[in-house]
């Protein structure tokens, strides 16, 4: 008798996807989240804003629609945005149902019929940010992580890595596991596998996101035979914390929303130059500005200024900001902020339908790993969190309409050729140099020749991760870089094959928009068109035959 355990659902990441996917499944199915570290340890924790949402009658589904659309640059699709958008205010029903809390209109708070404080941020016409003050994602994993602790169908396998999915024939079965407390790979049966292990911003050397975001799941995804859109669209947030003695820190959006302003050392502001719309311009065109300005001037940082708002105000609805900002000697109630662009977001992933279905069957894809085609070349402000929640459910509702169990009994993992590495060095000195590279060459600003040099230094590196992983026991540094390495050519190689700027992609060798927006989708080599899904992303253009 196998020892191998079995799923009927196998959700890989804890975030906001993954957790309240889990919990939309009907209580019949035997469900495992599997999480690198603690549950909630993911980029939702981080998210401050909030989400975004039609929740007023003086906001419509159609003008968030719009200002979607025309945040994306040309490349949404409009009936994943309008899938998304229409869904939102169901979102929010779920949530508050789940026991979250969010912000309430301070002249509302004893009213019988309450009415949520909403933000405005950038690209966005409404205020519609519904939120928990600056601590939106932390108070959602809360709720989440508190739900599933409740649920005697939900199994926890925290501190686990995904190695590999596995498949019979073309179809996903289960999974290979790194146990990363004693570097042992177990293997696991599911009849349903979910990726949602967040996006690959760790490729670059500045960033807002937590270790983790290292695109396990999009390189497993693309090691499994599924395609890839839109690599080359990474969004950098354009003001985070500048300071020496503190690790990047996002200054949230809904400060700009709430007044903020940008300007250089001297105090001149800047953004009226750049956009009509100043500090709240979309998120890329804020980015280029600030590097921009940077670059000109020679200096390392611009400054983030809200001390014309009350205290109160500021204390009251940017606690964490506050609290982050004191012990460096920063109160921003009175000073301004120093901040500087990193990398926040990978707008493009995994190939998936309207249900997050990849192309290989039995295998989802939810989250920030998945390109679902409501971001297009630039995500709007807090449509992420939306985004998480309203493919979850529609995953959820088609797993539990579709599964069925299945009798294939994975291959146990085999590393009985493989032995400890006394030369783990090579792996952090790799690291460092692809983080570096992704920083100088594939960053906010890029050209035609940097990007031909990032792909043959990272062509190489591949190499080197690969053999390395050949010889040696696996460690999640090493799973991680060799996630990443593979991630780091698919952004190159999407971003090469753009000849215009757009969006997030901005190439100084072709710094107009070409007249029609495409795709870039990237084909895997065992890729099966028998079973590829037909999804929104397929109607732009054809891959290759």
């Amino acid at each position: 008798m196998s020892t191998i355990p079995r799923y009927d659902v196998l959700i890989v990441g804890s975030g906001a996807a993954g957790m309240s996917l889990a919990l939309q499944l009907p209580s019949a199915l035997q469900v495992a989240i599997l999480s690198k570290s603690e549950v909630g340890s993911g980029s939702t924790l981080w998210a401050q804003g909030g989400m975004a949402a039609v929740l007023h009658d003086r906001d419509s589904v159609q003008a968030h629609v719009d200002d979607t659309l025309s945040a994306g640059a040309g490349l949404c699709h409009q009936p994943a945005v309008q899938f998304t958008v229409g869904r939102s205010r169901q979102i929010v029903d779920w949530l508050v149902s789940q026991g979250m809390n969010f912000d309430l209109r301070e002249d509302q708070q004893d009213a019988e019929f309450r009415e949520f404080h909403l933000t405005m941020e950038g690209g966005h016409s409404h205020r519609r940010v519904i939120h928990a003050a600056d601590q939106t994602g932390r108070a959602l994993s809360e709720v989440l992580a508190g739900r599933v602790a409740e649920a005697s169908n939900i199994s926890l396998l925290t501190d686990r890595c995904l190695v590999d999915v596995i498949k019979d024939g073309q179809r996903a079965c289960g999974a290979y596991l790194l146990s990363t407390a004693d570097s042992r790979v177990e293997t696991v049966r599911a009849d349903a596998i979910v990726l949602a292990t967040g996006g690959a911003s760790k490729a670059y050397r500045y960033t807002t996101n937590p270790n983790g975001a290292s695109g396990d799941g999009i390189a497993a995804a693309w090691r499994a035979g599924c395609r890839i859109a839109n690599m080359e669209f990474n969004q950098f947030h354009p003001t985070c914390l500048y300071h020496p003695d503190s690790r990047s820190f996002l200054m949230t959006e809904a400060l700009r929303g709430e007044g903020a302003t940008l300007t250089l050392p001297n105090g001149d502001r800047f953004m009226a130059r750049f956009d009509a719309r100043g500090e709240l311009a979309p998120r890329d065109i804020v980015a280029r500005a600030i590097d921009f300005e940077m670059k000109r001037l020679g200096t390392e940082c611009v400054y983030l200024d809200i001390s014309h708002q009350s205290s109160d105000l500021i204390t009251r609805h940017f606690p964490q900001a506050y609290e982050r900002c004191l012990p460096l000697g920063i109160d921003i109630t009175r000073d301004r902020i120093p901040v500087v662009p990193a990398a926040h977001y990978t707008c493009g992933g995994v190939v998936v339908d309207q249900h997050g279905a990849s192309d290989v069957p039995g295998l989802y894809v939810v989250g920030e790993s998945a390109c679902t085609g409501l971001h297009g070349a630039n995500r709007m402000a807090s449509n992420s969190l939306l985004e998480c929640f309203v493919y979850a459910q529609s995953a959820a509702e088609h797993i539990a309409d579709s599964i069925s169990p299945r009798s294939t009994l994975p291959e146990a993992w085999d590393d009985s050729r493989v032995r400890d590495s006394d030369e783990e060095v090579v792996i952090q000195h790799n690291w460092q140099e692809l983080r570096r590279l992704m920083w100088d060459y594939v960053g906010i600003v890029r050209t035609s020749r940097r990007l031909r040099y990032a792909a043959e230094r990272i062509t190489l590196l591949e190499k080197e991760v690969s053999g390395y992983y050949g010889r040696f026991q696996i460690t999640l540094p090493l799973l991680e870089m060799r996630n990443l390495a593979r991630v780091a050519k698919l952004m190159v190689e999407c971003a090469s094959d753009r000849e215009e700027s757009r969006g997030l992609h901005y190439n100084s060798d072709y710094p107009d928009a070409a007249a029609k927006g495409l795709d870039s989708i990237l084909v895997p080599p065992h890729f099966d068109r028998r079973t590829a899904l037909t999804g929104p992303i397929d109607r732009l253009p054809p891959y290759a035959s």
